[in-house]
This record gives structure tokens, C-alpha cells and sequence, in this order.
């Protein structure tokens, strides 16, 4: 079946460079957009109160009452779940099925009910002649949550911010991505789910008029083939239909009711609100606007407002009454002007919940005090003493918190004993104690592109944990007597004592690797302890190195998957901090060396504590794939003719790396499928084992495992430093733990929240450093791989940067553009206006893994950029 859709150029009826053309009744207070304003849905036409003028009637409902909420939740009336708000198009809204079915749509700002993004919220389904229709074709492209960047991170590969931990460069747990973009409603990611379907259209089925069609450049929509020409969702079967719901109860806000924005005198200068308040406009559009008192606004602000229109302020809502399309909040700083670095990123903190204030003296006290620092015998005497053992560190050159070392010795037998050294923070960070509480509450380091925002006071990240060189350091070891083939042969854990003999860099490990037979000499390296040669220190890399190899081969031959996608790095200039260059990461062998080993450990460890604590324990669970975005994603592929094995992550992984061609854009077709594929997979998450009855939901989905935690970065991550107590308990080297099993879950709950936290801000300091970087060293041409087509836009993969752009067909020069779909496979056929008039219009057809050129250049609003297409030679 072949459903078309011919347009002419909007741009010739006078719509703006980039919005798109449809025009649907608006009410234009409600949310921040400016010239976005909220569209009014159906679901809001049935459930509003049209307020008149003058009177105020109540434009939200009134949420319903504990109780209720409690004893609908129970008789499954009413569904709970996370808020996910388009941030493309922030009048949908959804929340996931519980049965893992389609998500449902909530729809209009009414129905949201006054929920923000991430909120944990109640709904009630709406009835079924409500529910929304999908188009037997798929062109209701975003019927799912848009989850911004719910890549599982332990699948995913890593990058290194000019300043990181250096944990970033190897967990396979913590990335910091710039593969996102989304330049029209905030600076994020909207994860794309586009790819799958056509863009989206209102409730109903019907197209309305059947119009001739008059040629390409006709306006014309052609009829639809298939499907019930129904408008009515009763009489269609439940395939057709996505449930919608509104929302009647916030269990939980989750949203930090903080927002960066800016502030505008009212309209009405008569009206008696006028002289108490102003506007606050968030940059995200998925925030309400606010009012903000004149009182909280600069001295000078009313007699000259233009000074301010381009100043960054941050809110925060107080109150957002069910008679008002505007929130009432408190301005509680300016930050400085739009689009540089440190009010931008400031705002990104804030917006995000992440403490950025100084440790309070009452946490700093928990730290020695007499310092230097030394072990004392008493405590030498409790551990077991690696000092004189070849240990090292591989970490990105900036790191400055070395959680972890290995150590690789070769057995009289051939064998040999590998060791991972992981800093001892629970040493320091007592349970309960002032230290302890910042750290939960922190519960993880945040690393943006110019710094870092630790979990732990310096003392501790860079000096008493950190496994500096030629420094006796504390450490829980976890080491192995393995085969050179990575046979596990014995195991043993316990509390050391190291003296790292040298700080590698991935680079120097790497050139190790690339070069087994060179000599290094001492200038090339960083400074060695006298202890050990530069041979020995080299011996070991290679010994890792293979034995490495031979683990890695192994975990995927078991069905693990790991999907690798591009993450930008930069090259900041030392004294402005501007972004001068930047570059795609390179995830090489010095890296999978490290990161084989620290799943190793982590995957011992998760065993040991669960073995010892069957009720206490904190693993990391990863649930497999979205059952309805797999079910649309296999369509999907089948019907653009890609042959994927989506029957496990083992099977996935290999369908994904066998070679899509031999030419040099197999890997650029394999980026754009790894992104498709990392679409349906869900969030790995930190759980209590004596709150999940059902083992079988312990696995890890990517890593192929029945039991993860995360043991080695306990500097950066909380998680770890509760695994650590747990496993000092289960070796009788400590006393029990003394949290519950409810609040181990509790905790566990907040760690990933302020994990996915600190994830979003981490892509939004890069997505940050690359508008910049567009802004200052732009225009960027780049080659680019099609991603996702819809009927007036397609979304491109721009290849030297990783970074994905929509392109609008109306921001072009063109005479017209034509939609159709052969089966499910979209295409756009654009037809360029001609350079020159005796000249014929050039054609060009946009489908899924088209290569074209592209231009990036900033907007001229602060932090915005557009990708252009080059026009198609004619040739």
C-alpha cells in the first residue's frame, strides 16, 4: 500500500523559516513558547471549563484525595507512573503502560493537570470513545513516552569530557553523550521515536476531503487505502487505539519546580496585576509561565525592561492554582547573560536539582583532620598488604579521582593472578555520620564538559581515596586465579593496602597495546616508582590485554549486547574555557581492558553480597526491551528490508554487528541502527533483593547476567559505597549495615533519579559546549546518514560530530516536496528550485540510510542552531 502526501512549499504562504505549516486553535498564554504556543487537543476541548472573561472559573480539576487515590490504585481504577512530557511538542503528555503495552497518552496541558516532567503522577482512563485513533499506516509517529536519553548506560560505550572522572572513560555505566539535539522547544533530546512512523496527525482516521491531486507542487492529501474510515475509537479493535487518561493526583514531584527563563513586563499595563507582576518565560516549554513578584524583579526592571531581555533568571514555582494558566513562583537569582557557558550551566543545575553549594563544616568535620594523612599500624595491621606489587591506574589524562587499579601477576604455574583495587571510601564515609548524609543525598559526581560536581568533599575525590601514585591508599580488592584464556579458577575478596607504582593514561596503555615490542623510555611515560620498571608495568598491560580479549569474546558469545553511540568531545581553550575544537571519542582497546575487569568485579561482588544478604543487597537490574517500541521496531526493519534477530541481546548484538556492507558508510548505517535500537531499551536500575520477590527480574538484560551491582566507583557513585559496606559485612570485617531493607530501597530509588539527573545534565553541558562551538566556529559542513523520515521533515545523523538535527522541507528553497510510503518504509522526494531559470528543478529522494550534506549554522538566538541540507549537484 502506497499513502502519499504532495505539498506545496509552505514558505510560499508565508509560514516561518522552520515552524512547521499547520495552524490548529490555540489558547496562547499557557506555556512559555512565545510563537509556540499550545495547541488545544481534543482531550482539552472535552475537558475544559471555557473560562470566560472576568469571571474565574476553574480551568484544572481539583485532585482527588488521598484516600481515594489510594483505594482507586488498589481496585485498579486509577494507574500510577512517571510523567514523560514531548519536549517537541509539549502539549503530549504520557505515562508507561504497567503491562508494557503502548504508552498512555495523556493529551492537552488540562489533562496534565499541572504535572511536570518526571513527575510521578495518578491517572484516570478517560472513556473509550475518547482514546486515541493510530493510523493503520503508522503516521501517528509519537504514540510513546519521549524519553529523553533512556539509553541503558551498561550497554552503552564512553566518553571523556575535558575534565572527567576517570571512571567515565571505562564504566561502561557512565557516558557523556552528545548524540542528541533538539533545537525547537529545549536543548535536549527527544529520543526520535519519529524513525518508526510517519509525523504525527490529530484523532482522527479520516482525511477529510479526498482532493484531486494537481502534480507535485499541488496541495493534496490522497486518501487512505487501508483501514476503517471510522471516526468513532468504540467501534475500532484495541490495535487501532492508545488509551488516553488524565491526571487527577501527584504522587510524587519529582520535578525540581526550578526553571531558567526569562522575565517581560505584562501586556496589560492597566490591568492591577500589572503593578505587582511579571512574566517569567521558561526556555523550557514544558514548564508553565509564571508569575513573578515586581518586588523579586531588578530595581530598574520596569523603567527598562529591554536591558533584561536577554539576562537568564531562575524561578522556582510555589503554587499553581486550578483557576490560572500561569503557575506563581519566586525569581530567586539572575544568572547572568543567555548563551554563555557558566549561566547557562548554572541554570542547568538548578533546573536538575544538582547541588552545586559547598560541603556544609559539619560534613567536613567527618574528614581527618591531622593532615597529612597516614594509615595507622592498627589499620595496616587489619588488611592484607599489596604495597610492593606491580598495581597501576588507567584513567582519561584529566582525571584527577582514581577509584580504581589493576594488577596482573604471572603464577609459577602459568596461570595468573589478576587484581582490581578499588578505593575504600567507607573507610572515611561512616554510616549515618554528616559526611554520609550529603554523599546519599548528592548520591552521585556530576561531570559536565568544563568540571565536575562531586559527591565527596576534595580531601577525599582527589587526595585520601584517590589512588594517586607512590601514595600508600586504602583499598577492597577483589583479585582472581585465572587461565590466559579467562577461565576463573579462584577467587578471593578483601580490604588491602596499595602504593600504585604509576598514572597511566588510556593513551599510554593503548600505545602498550599497539606496540608490544617497543621499549618505552621514562620521558614518554608519566613518572614510575623506582620499585618497578617500565617492562614490568608493560608485561602486565599486555597480559590484561589478552586475557581481556579472551573475557570480552567470551560475554558475547553468552549474549551480551552493547550498542556503541557516537559521543563528542572537546578541546576547551585554557584560558577563556571556550570550546576551541571537538572531536568524536575514540573507544578503543585500552579501554575495553579496563571495562572488562570492572565488570568482572562487579559481577562478583553482586554475588557475594547477595549470597551473604539475600534480603539487604543492592544490585542493578536491567529489564528487557518495550514490548510495543521492539513489536514496531521489528515491523520496522523487516519492512526496509533489514534482517535482525530480535529474539535476545545476544542474537540483537549480532544481528547489529555483522557488516551492513563493505563500503566506508557500513559504519555510519550501523550508528543509525544502533540508535534505532536503543530506543525500545529501558533504564538499568538499582533495586533492594528483599523488595523484588521474583529472582527472575534481577537479570541484566544487556550484559546477559542474573545478577550486576556497581562496586568501583564508590568516589563518584553512591550505589557503590553501600556495596561496599555490604561486602565488608559479608566478610566479617565490619558490622552488619544497619539500613533496612525498605530504606536500602528507598535509597535505591533516589540513586537512580539522580543518576538519570546527572545524565541529563551531562548531555545538556555538551549539547551546551557544541552550540557554542557552532556559534563560534561555525558554519560546519559535515556528511550526514538519514534516521527518520516524516511527511515534512527528516532527521539526520550528522557523522563528524554525532549529533542528530531535524530538517525541515519548508527551511529549504524547493519547489514542493512529496511524502509517500512504500509499505512502512517512509521516503520525501524534494524538488530543489533550479540555481538558474533555463535550468530543469533537481529532485531528491530522502529515505532511511540516504547520505547527504549538511550545513550547521547558529540561529542568532542564544544556544540554537540548524542543520541546512546542501543542495544536490546536478550532475
Amino acid at each position: 500500500m502506497n499513502n502519499s502526501d504532495s505539498r506545496i512549499n509552505p514558505r510560499q504562504l508565508g509560514t516561518p523559516r522552520g515552524i512547521k505549516a499547520e495552524c490548529d486553535n490555540t489558547y496562547e498564554f499557557l506555556f512559555a513558547g512565545g510563537s509556540y504556543a499550545a495547541v488545544t487537543t481534543s482531550g482539552d476541548r472535552k475537558n475544559r471549563n471555557k473560562p470566560t472573561r472576568g469571571r474565574k472559573k476553574s480551568i484544572f480539576e481539583a485532585y482527588m484525595s488521598k484516600e481515594d487515590v489510594s483505594a482507586g490504585l488498589k481496585r485498579g481504577e486509577l494507574i500510577q507512573g512517571p510523567l514523560r512530557i514531548n519536549p517537541k511538542k509539549y502539549h503530549e503528555a504520557f505515562i508507561p503502560s504497567p503491562d508494557g503495552t503502548r504508552d498512555i497518552f495523556i493529551d492537552g496541558v488540562v489533562a496534565r493537570n499541572r504535572a511536570l516532567n518526571g513527575d510521578i503522577v495518578v491517572v484516570k482512563l478517560l472513556p473509550k470513545e475518547q482514546w486515541k485513533v493510530i493510523k493503520p499506516d503508522g503516521s501517528d509517529k509519537e504514540t510513546e513516552a519521549t524519553h529523553e536519553s533512556d539509553v541503558p548506560e551498561d550497554m552503552l560505550g564512553t566518553c571523556v569530557p575535558q575534565e572527567t572522572a576517570k571512571g567515565d572513560a571505562k564504566s561502561p555505566d557512565v557516558i557523556i553523550e552528545a548524540q542528541f539535539d533538539d533545537n525547537d522547544a529545549e536543548h535536549g533530546q527527544d529520543h526520535l521515536q519519529d524513525t518508526l512512523a510517519d509525523d504525527i496527525k490529530r484523532l482522527s482516521l479520516d482525511t477529510g476531503e479526498n482532493v484531486k491531486a494537481v502534480g507535485i507542487c499541488g496541495v493534496h492529501r490522497a486518501k487512505q487505502e487501508d483501514g476503517p474510515k471510522v471516526n468513532d475509537p468504540r467501534l475500532l479493535p484495541e490495535k487501532f487505539l492508545q488509551r488516553t487518561a488524565k491526571v487527577v493526583y501527584i504522587l510524587e514531584k519529582k520535578h525540581s519546580r526550578a526553571a531558567t527563563g526569562f522575565i517581560k513586563l505584562l501586556a496589560d499595563k492597566n490591568s492591577e496585576l500589572f503593578r505587582r507582576c511579571a512574566m517569567f518565560s521558561p526556555v523550557d516549554h514544558r514548564v508553565p509561565r509564571v508569575y513573578v513578584s515586581l518586588a523579586d524583579c531588578p530595581p530598574d526592571f520596569v523603567s527598562r525592561p529591554e536591558d533584561y531581555s536577554n539576562i537568564l533568571f531562575i524561578c522556582r514555582i510555589v503554587d499553581w492554582k486550578e483557576d490560572s494558566n500561569f503557575a506563581t513562583g519566586q525569581l530567586s537569582k539572575s544568572l547572568g547573560q543567555a548563551g554563555e557557558i557558566e549561566p547557562e550551566t548554572e541554570g542547568i543545575l538548578t533546573e536538575y536539582g544538582v547541588d552545586f553549594s559547598d560541603f556544609s563544616p559539619e560534613a567536613l568535620e567527618c574528614l581527618p583532620q591531622s593532615l597529612p594523612w597516614v594509615i595507622s599500624p592498627g589499620e595496616l595491621a587489619k588488611r592484607r598488604d599489596l604495597r610492593k606489587e606491580c598495581i597501576f591506574t588507567i584513567d582519561p589524562s584529566t582525571a584527577k579521582d582514581l577509584d580504581d587499579a589493576l594488577s596482573c601477576k604471572q603464577l609459577p604455574d602459568g596461570n595468573f593472578e589478576v587484581g582490581v583495587h578499588i578505593a575504600d571510601v567507607s573507610y572515611f564515609v561512616l554510616e549515618e555520620t554528616a559526611l554520609d548524609k550529603v554523599a546519599s543525598e548528592r548520591a552521585t559526581s556530576v561531570y559536565l564538559v568544563q568540571k565536575v560536581i562531586p559527591m565527596l568533599p576534595k580531601l577525599l575525590c582527589e587526595e585520601l581515596c584517590s589512588l594517586n601514585p607512590m601514595r600508600d591508599r586504602l583499598t577492597f580488592s577483589v583479585m582472581w586465579k585465572v587461565t590466559p584464556e579467562g577461565k576463573i579458577l579462584d577467587e578471593w575478596f578483601g580490604r588491602t593496602v596499595i602504593c600504585s607504582c604509576v598514572k597511566l593514561s588510556y593513551d599510554h596503555a593503548q600505545s602498550m597495546i599497539e606496540s608490544p615490542g617497543k621499549v618505552f623510555s621514562s620521558e614518554e611515560l608519566p613518572p614510575v616508582s623506582p620499585q618497578h620498571s617500565v617492562a614490568e608495568i608493560q608485561e602486565a598491560v599486555l597480559n590484561l590485554h589478552r586475557i581481556a580479549q579472551h573475557l570480552r569474546k567470551q560475554r558475547f558469545t553468552s549474549g551480551a549486547l552493547r550498542l556503541d553511540q557516537l559521543k563528542l568531545s572537546f578541546t576547551l581553550d585554557q584560558e577563556s574555557g571556550m570550546p576551541q575544537g571537538c572531536y568524536i571519542y575514540q573507544y578503543r582497546d585500552s579501554n575495553k581492558l579496563v571495562e572488562e575487569f570492572m565488570l568482572l568485579a562487579n559481577m562478583a561482588v553482586a554475588h557475594q553480597i547477595y549470597r551473604s544478604f539475600p534480603e539487604q543487597a543492592l544490585l542493578r537490574r536491567h529489564p528487557p526491551p518495550q514490548t510495543k517500541l521492539l513489536k514496531d521496531l521489528m515491523e520496522f526493519c523487516n519492512q526496509v528490508g533489514l534482517n535482525i534477530d530480535f529474539s535476545s541481546a545476544g542474537t540483537l548484538h549480532k544481528s547489529l554487528n555483522e557488516t551492513f556492507g563493505a563500503d566506508k558508510y557500513s559504519e555510519a548505517r550501523k550508528e543509525v541502527l544502533t540508535n534505532m535500537f536503543s530506543r525500545p531499551m529501558q533504564m538499568a536500575l538499582y533495586f533492594c533483593t528483599g523488595v523484588l520477590e521474583d529472582e527472575t527480574l534481577f537479570r541484566h538484560y544487556a550484559l546477559n547476567v542474573p545478577f550486576y551491582t556497581h562496586f568501583t566507583s564508590p568516589i563518584r557513585r553512591y550505589a557503590d559505597v553501600i556495596v561496599h559496606r555490604l561486602l565488608s559485612a559479608s566478610l566479617g570485617a565490619s558490622s552488619p549495615i544497619k539500613m533496612e531493607k525498605e530504606a536500602i530501597q528507598r535509597q535505591a530509588d533516589h540513586c537512580n533519579d539522580r543518576k538519570m539527573a546527572s545524565k541529563r545534565v551531562q548531555e545538556l553541558s555538551a549539547d551546551l559546549f557544541f552550540a557554542i562551538f557552532v556559534r563560534e566556529c561555525g558554519p560546519l559542513e559535515s556528511e550526514a546518514m538519514v534516521m527518520g523520515v516524516l511527511n515534512e521533515a527528516f532527521d539526520v545523523l550528522v557523522l563528524k560530530f554525532g549529533v542528530q538535527k531535524r530538517i525541515y522541507c519548508n527551511a529549504l528553497p524547493l519547489l514542493g516536496f512529496h511524502f509517500q510510503k512504500m509499505g512502512r518504509k517512509p521516503e520525501l522526494t524534494l524538488m530543489w528550485e533550479p540555481e538558474k531559470p533555463e535550468q530543469e528543478s533537481v529532485p531528491q529522494v530522502i529515505t532511511i540510510f540516504t547520505l547527504v550534506e549538511v550545513v550547521l549554522t547558529s540561529d542568532g538566538v542564544p544556544l540554537k542552531y540548524s542543520a541546512l541540507l546542501k543542495r544536490p549537484s546536478s550532475e
